[in-house]
C-alpha cells in the first residue's frame, strides 16, 4: 500500500470519528476508536496465524455463512482448544476467543445485536488478563463501556457501539490492514485527535516533523555523524514517552537505513496514555519481546530496572529521546538531592522540572549514545540552579548541539522550543548552533516543518560547518565562558539581516541634485501661473 493509501485510511477514519463523536470530548472518542482500531489489528493478526496453524484444518465457510471460521473449528474440535492456545500463545504471544474477533464483533454491530457490549466488555477484559497473562495487564483498563458519554442506558449505549463499530468496519473494509497501514492510521488518528484536544496533547504527542529531526540525530555514528547512521541501536529510551511515536520513528528510521534496533524502552506516568503507547507498539508489528514500556513517574524513578544504585548494574541506552512536559512544577527534596541522577550537578528548581528531566536520561546514557531532547529556550539562559546545571554541562563538554526551531509548531504551546543534543563521548570542544526559527511553513492554527527545513537541519548537524551565514555556527567553550554560559542562539547566530551601509556624500549628492530639480520645476510652473494672472508660488 501507498503512502498516500495509508494517508486515505487515516482520513476515512477521522472523518468517521468527527460525524459520530457528536458532542462527546475527543479526548473520549478517541481511546474508544483507537481501542477498536487495536482489537481489529489484532483479530485479523490472530486469524491469519490461526490458519497457518490449522492448515487444512481451518474451516471453509459458505459466503453467506456469517459465522467466524474459528468458531466452527472451536465447536467441532473442543478436546483440541488447549493445545491449539497454548501454541498460538507460543507463536503470537496471546489469544483471542472466537466470539471476540473483529469479525464477530462488526457482524453483531451489522445487526445491531443486544449483546454486543457485553460481549466486547468481556472480550477486552480476556484480553487484558488471560491473552498476553501479565504482559498486557490493563491495557483497557480506561475503556468504560457503561459510561453515560456512550448513552443513558444499556439500550441506548449499546446502539451507539453498534452504530461506530458497523461505521469503522465499513471505513476500513476497503483498504488493506496490514502493520504498516493500520499503525500509520493509528498515528494519523492520534495527531488528529491531538489537534483537537489542543494544550492537552502535549501530554501525549509529538509532532512527526520534530520527532524525525530528534530521530535521524540519534541514529547517525556518535564520534562521526559525516559517516552516516549506525548499523544497530541495542537499546533506545524514552521517558516520557506518551503514545511512543517518537520511539517508534527511532526504529523506522534505523530500519529505512538498514540498520536494526535490539529493544525500545518507554515510561509514562499518564495511564490513558500509556495503554495508548502499548497498542501503538503493537498496531506497528512490534511483538511484546521487542519492547516495554512502564507506567510511573520519572521524576522519581518509579521503574525499578532504572532505580538500580550498583554501578556495575545500571542499564545504559544507545539512544535517547524525549520531549517531557515543559517548565513541569515539580517537589524537589533532600532525598531527590542525594539521588544519583542530580547528585554531581544540583536540583533542578521548583518552578521548572525541565533539566531534572534531561539530567534523568542523561545518567543513562551510554558512552557512545546520543541523546536529543525537546526543551523551552529558558533552559538555555535562566539563571540560578540552572545556570550551575548548564555550566557544568558545558565544562564537562557534555552538550553538542542547540538547535532553535519555529514558533507554534507544538499542540500543546505556540512558543518556539529548542532541541538539545548531549554526548558522553563528543570530540569537538566546542558547541553547534543551528537557529532555524524563520525556516517553516505557516498554517492556520499551527506552523509546519516543511522536507527541505527538516533535511537542512539534520545535515547540518551531520556535517557540523564553521559558520552558515544567519544560519549556524561552531561556537568556541571560550566565547560561551566570556557569555557566562549563556546559550541563547541569537547570541551567538543572528537571523537579524544586516543594515545597509549609507553612503551620507552620494545621499548628500542626490539630495542636491533632487533639491535643483524642485528649483527649476518651481520657475517652470510659475512661469505658466503669471501667463495666467495667477499669484505665483
Amino acid at each position: 500500500m501507498t503512502k498516500r493509501e495509508q494517508q486515505e485510511l487515516g482520513k476515512t477514519l477521522w472523518k468517521i470519528a468527527d460525524q459520530l463523536r457528536g458532542a462527546m470530548n475527543a479526548d473520549d472518542f478517541r481511546d474508544y476508536m483507537l481501542s477498536f482500531l487495536f482489537l481489529r489489528y489484532l483479530s485479523d493478526n490472530y486469524e491469519k496465524s490461526a490458519q497457518k496453524e490449522l492448515g487444512r484444518d481451518y474451516p471453509k465457510l459458505d459466503k453467506d455463512d456469517k459465522r467466524t471460521p474459528l468458531a466452527v473449528w472451536y465447536e467441532e474440535n473442543p478436546d483440541d482448544v488447549v493445545e491449539f492456545e497454548k501454541q498460538m500463545r507460543r507463536k503470537v504471544h496471546y489469544v483471542i476467543q472466537p466470539q471476540h474477533l473483529w469479525s464477530n464483533i462488526g457482524e453483531m454491530a451489522r445487526t445491531q445485536n443486544g449483546e454486543l457490549l457485553q460481549t466486547l466488555e468481556a472480550g477486552f477484559k480476556y484480553i487484558e488478563n488471560e491473552s498476553f497473562e501479565s504482559t498486557f495487564q490493563g491495557l483497557f483498563s480506561e475503556i468504560n463501556l457503561n459510561s453515560e458519554k456512550l448513552g443513558k442506558t444499556y439500550e441506548e449505549r449499546n446502539k451507539k457501539l453498534c452504530k461506530i463499530i458497523t461505521e469503522i468496519a465499513k471505513g476500513i473494509a476497503e483498504f488493506s490492514t496490514d502493520t504498516d497501514t493500520l499503525g500509520d492510521a493509528y498515528e494519523y488518528l492520534i495527531g488528529q485527535f491531538a489537534a483537537g484536544s489542543g494544550k492537552k496533547a502535549g501530554e501525549f504527542y509529538t509532532p512527526q516533523q520534530i520527532s524525525t529531526i530528534l530521530s535521524e540525530i540519534v541514529t547517525l555514528d556518535s564520534q562521526d555523524p559525516t559517516t552516516g547512521k549506525k548499523n544497530k541501536l541495542n537499546k533506545v529510551l524514552d521517558f516520557a514517552c506518551g503514545s511512543g511515536s517518537l520511539l517508534l520513528n527511532v526504529r523506522k528510521r534505523m530500519k529505512e537505513s538498514g540498520g536494526t534496533v535490539g529493544k525500545i524502552y518507554g515510561q509514562e506516568k499518564n495511564i490513558t496514555t500509556y495503554n495508548l503507547a502499548r497498542m501503538n507498539m503493537l498496531l506497528h508489528g512490534m511483538k511484546d519481546t521487542e519492547f516495554e514500556i512502564f507506567h510511573g513517574d520519572t521524576l522519581l524513578n518509579q521503574w525499578p530496572m532504572l532505580n538500580e544504585p550498583n554501578p556495575a548494574k545500571k542499564v545504559e541506552f544507545d539512544a535517547v529521546v524525549a520531549n517531557p512536559p515543559f517548565s513541569l512544577r515539580w517537589e524537589p527534596n533532600e532525598t531527590l538531592a542525594e539521588d544519583f541522577r542530580f547528585k554531581s550537578y544540583g536540583l533542578a528548581p521548583k518552578s521548572a522540572a525541565d533539566f531534572a528531566f534531561l539530567l534523568h536520561g542523561f545518567h543513562y546514557l551510554a558512552e557512545d549514545g546520543t541523546m536529543a531532547i525537546i526543551l523551552p529556550h529558558g533552559v538555555l539562559f535562566r539563571g540560578g540552579a540552572e545556570k550551575r546545571i548548564r555550566e557544568k554541562l558545558l565544562k564537562d563538554n557534555n552538550i553538542d548541539a542547540v538547535i532553535g526551531l519555529p514558533a507554534n509548531l507544538f499542540y500543546s504551546t505556540g512558543i518556539p522550543v529548542s532541541i538539545l543534543v548531549l554526548k558522553k563521548c563528543k570530540k569537538e570542544d566546542d558547541v553547534l548552533f543551528i537557529n532555524a526559527s524563520e525556516h517553516f511553513e505557516k498554517g492556520k492554527r499551527q506552523n509546519f516543518l516543511r522536507e527541505e527545513d527538516i533535511e537542512r537541519i539534520v545535515n547540518t548537524y551531520k556535517n557540523r560547518p564553521v559558520k552558515v551565514e544567519r544560519y549556524a555556527r561552531r561556537v568556541s567553550m571560550a566565547e560561551i565562558e566570556n557569555n557566562d554560559y549563556n546559550l541563547n542562539i541569537s547570541r551567538y547566530v543572528s537571523t537579524a539581516m544586516p543594515e545597509e551601509k549609507i553612503d551620507l556624500d552620494e545621499i548628500n549628492k542626490e539630495l542636491l541634485e533632487i533639491e535643483k530639480k524642485i528649483k527649476s520645476s518651481t520657475e517652470k510652473h510659475n512661469e505658466y501661473l503669471k501667463e495666467l494672472g495667477l499669484k505665483t508660488i
